[in-house]
């Protein structure tokens, strides 16, 4: 028994030794296959990236070859630019080459011109000395006593032109009536009547020191951004010492912004929060200024009952200036004048007064809706009440629509009094050398011009023309077309005179 179980145990131990020799004989040939695959798998690995490396060499090569070839494209458009911005350089030096030699040459021209004038007038003077000599001698009359009695003679003449005419005018008015006499005088007045269109659309203002520009800018702009915003207004900070620009196309808003402005400067907190309460309270108190400038402009005006909307929008004329003539007080001065001219025609004084005062009141409007100022007007007008034929004379004061009563004409006539009047206008710079850059163009444009120049603060431009090209009729035709084109193209106060000059020279040399 003891034997049998030795036997076994050998049994076992040798089954145990063959079984583990058989799993370190398998584990080990799968071990070698494993390694087999992995060095397959990274024999395979290695291959591919060869393959990758080639393709992003050839890659490389392809972007390297192109990137080259734009640089050298690149650089080839460079320089064609560079060699045609040469070719731009040099002709324009050789323009003003030939054009410094065309001014030298016209420079000489007008000393020889101005030689010739000089001894043409030395003769012309001689002439006249001789022949003022010869006449006194052959009158046996000094030249003050042919003076005198030539004014005798005109004065006598005249004076009984005048009468005839005096007598002829008499008698026209009596036949036509009191009717056809209103309509005369009216339509003989509103002939000034004069167009006006420039604005004043900027305020300055004044600083204590040029450190107050810093803090109205405020860190990155903030407060100057707050404060447009807010106002609705551009603020200009330039190089001008001490002074800040409020630009607005709204003088009412432009105004508030101005008032804010010169208050936040004297409070000293200029910061987002405290802009907008100072906006805010200068708002109120620029409306509250309106309603009373314009109740105090109804009653220099001696116009009563107006709506209180009406009385609003007439106030914010207050801030607006055509010309430098400010509107609210051209409104006043309209109606006054209107009232004066009806009660002198026999019109009715009343309509013509109401209609001058509210004659611009669209202009308080014209800014924020569609539309002329006088539609606007007549429109808001009417909305609130005011007589038809009060309405007829805001629209009709520019002849936008047809006048139904002598009133309209009156106002019309009235409107450009108060306008034209010495003193009660001027003209900005910008606007002023326009005008006179505009009237030298124009007579620039004819055919035998030589030269063109706007005198005597652009009342009057003087042409001269080439006489080869143009004669003596031609030259009157000339100025007749120059002031036809002026009317037609222009808008300017008063009137312009055309001059053209035409002089024929004869030269020739002693040899």
């Amino acid at each position: 028994m003891i034997i049998n179980t030795e036997i076994w145990i050998i049994i076992i131990v040798a089954v145990v030794i063959l079984a583990a020799l058989a799993v370190f004989l398998i584990t080990r040939s799968l071990m070698n296959k494993f390694k087999e695959d992995q060095k397959n798998k990274a024999d395979n690995i290695i291959q591919l990236a060869k393959e990758n490396a080639q393709e992003i060499e050839i890659t490389a090569r392809d972007n390297a070859l192109k990137i080259k070839q734009d640089a050298e494209s690149e650089l080839a458009r460079r320089r064609t630019d560079m060699d045609r911005e040469d070719e731009r350089i040099l002709k324009r030096r050789s323009d003003l080459d030939s054009r410094m030699e065309r001014l030298e040459q016209r420079e000489a021209n007008i000393n020889k011109r101005q030689s010739v004038i000089d001894k043409r007038s030395n003769e012309i003077d001689k002439q006249h000395q001789r022949m003022l000599e010869e006449l006194q001698r052959v009158a046996q009359m000094t030249t003050d006593e042919a003076r005198q009695e030539l004014l005798t003679n005109v004065e006598t003449e005249t004076r009984k032109d005048m009468a005839r005419i005096i007598r002829q005018i008499e008698l026209e008015a009596r036949l036509e009536g009191e009717k056809k006499a209103r309509e005369i005088i009216a339509d003989s007045v509103q002939r000034i009547a004069s167009d006006h269109i420039v604005e004043i659309t900027t305020s300055s203002v004044t600083l204590p020191n040029e450190e107050m520009k810093g803090r109205i800018v405020g860190r990155n702009g903030r407060n100057i951004r707050a404060f447009e915003q807010a106002a609705g207004v551009d603020v200009i900070v330039d190089d001008t010492p001490e002074t800040v620009t409020i630009s607005c196309f709204d003088s009412v808003r432009r105004e508030i912004a101005r008032r804010a402005l010169d208050r936040l400067i004297l409070d000293g907190r200029i910061h987002p929060t405290h802009i907008e309460k100072v906006l805010e309270e200068e708002r109120k108190e620029v409306e509250k200024a309106i309603k009373e400038a314009g109740e105090e402009a109804a009653f220099d005006a001696g116009v009563v009952g107006l709506h209180p909307e009406i009385i609003k929008k007439i106030g914010r004329l207050k801030y607006r200036t055509s010309y430098g003539q400010n509107q609210l007080a051209h409104a006043v001065e309209t109606a006054r004048i209107s009232s004066a001219i009806a009660s002198e025609l026999g019109a009715n004084s009343d309509v013509a007064r109401l209609g001058g005062f509210l004659h611009d009141l669209g202009k308080s409007m014209d800014h924020n809706a569609e539309g002329t100022h006088a539609s606007l007007g007549a429109e808001f007008a009417k909305r609130y009440g005011i007589h038809k034929q009060v309405v007829n004379i805001i629209a009709s004061h520019h002849h936008e629509v047809e006048q139904e009563c002598v009133e309209a004409v009156i106002v019309e006539a009235a409107d450009a009094i108060s306008g034209a009047r010495p003193g009660a206008r001027r003209e900005d710079l910008e606007q002023y050398i326009k005008r006179l850059k505009v009237l030298e163009e124009i007579a620039n444009s004819y055919q035998g011009v030589s030269e063109s120049y706007a005198i005597q603060a652009g009342r009057e431009v003087r042409i001269i023309v080439k006489p080869e090209d143009v004669d003596d009729l031609g030259a009157i035709q000339l100025s007749r077309d120059i002031a036809k084109q002026i009317e037609e193209s222009m808008q300017y106060p008063g009137q312009i005179k055309v001059t053209v000059i035409r002089e024929t020279r004869a030269v020739d040399f002693a040899k």
